[in-house]
């Protein structure tokens, strides 16, 4: 069966190749203790090695994380701090800020509009010019509600900035690819310190899996990368 004609002619454009992300002051927002390192991991550690300070800030208390009940649920918050810590460490970072809001619940307008005061609060007091958060297509509400807060707080603040999605469980067709195939044993370093979580999802497997295959825009030698999204900050 023919095409319509229009889809003959819509060919997305190839995704920009970077060996290294911009230089700036950076604001990474994870949904949940390890997607800070799942996602854009091998990029915060690139700014690390290039000097840019860094700091992370973990929106929820990941308290859902453990369905099965494996762990006692009274130091169970704490335990995934920790994780968050001691991975973050590996990537030479260490400004964390965790904001310990409920973890999985229903998520109103309300909730969204209090996120982006706190984004908007975040990025103005650390002077920030890069953000990373979730990109829009996540599959889970956290990781949806995280990004919708971080857009409307950016936008609240008129920030002119770098502002980057990164990918979990959503596969996203991105803007941007970066290559971290140098720091890319390290940040699977890191992920193995999420051991509640590697409880339940080999998540080695799954980074290693996204992570070669996003380095399939490269040539040949780039073994591991990861994508990313714009998010439109700007309405003009």
């Amino acid at each position: 069966m023919d095409l319509p004609k229009h889809d003959l002619h819509h060919v997305l454009p190839m995704p920009e190749s970077w060996d290294a992300p911009p230089r700036g002051r950076v604001v990474c927002f994870a949904p949940h203790p390890d997607d800070e390192c799942a996602g854009p991991g091998g990029a915060l550690h690139k700014h690390r090695r290039q000097g840019d300070p860094v700091r992370i800030v973990i929106a929820t208390d990941g308290r859902a994380g453990d369905p099965d009940g494996k762990y006692d649920p009274a130091t169970y918050v704490e335990r995934r701090r920790q994780e968050s810590e001691r991975a973050m460490a590996i990537l030479d970072c260490h400004d964390l800020e965790f904001w310990n809001l409920p973890d999985s619940c229903v998520i109103t307008d309300a909730d969204v509009g209090g996120i982006a005061l706190r984004v908007a609060e975040t990025v103005r007091a650390f002077d920030a010019d890069v953000v990373y958060a979730p990109w829009e297509g996540e599959a889970n509400s956290d990781h949806r509600a995280i990004y919708c807060g971080v857009l409307r707080g950016l936008r609240q603040l008129g920030f002119r900035g770098v502002a980057l999605g990164y990918e979990l469980w959503g596969l996203m067709v991105p803007d941007v690819v970066l290559d971290i195939s140098n720091v890319f044993e390290r940040k699977l370093e890191a992920m193995r310190q999420y051991e509640t979580q590697l409880a339940y999802v080999d998540y080695l497997h799954t980074v290693t899996g996204q992570n070669a295959h996003r380095s399939v825009i490269f040539n040949k030698g780039v073994g591991y990368a990861e994508a990313f999204r714009r998010i439109a900050v700007a309405t003009d």
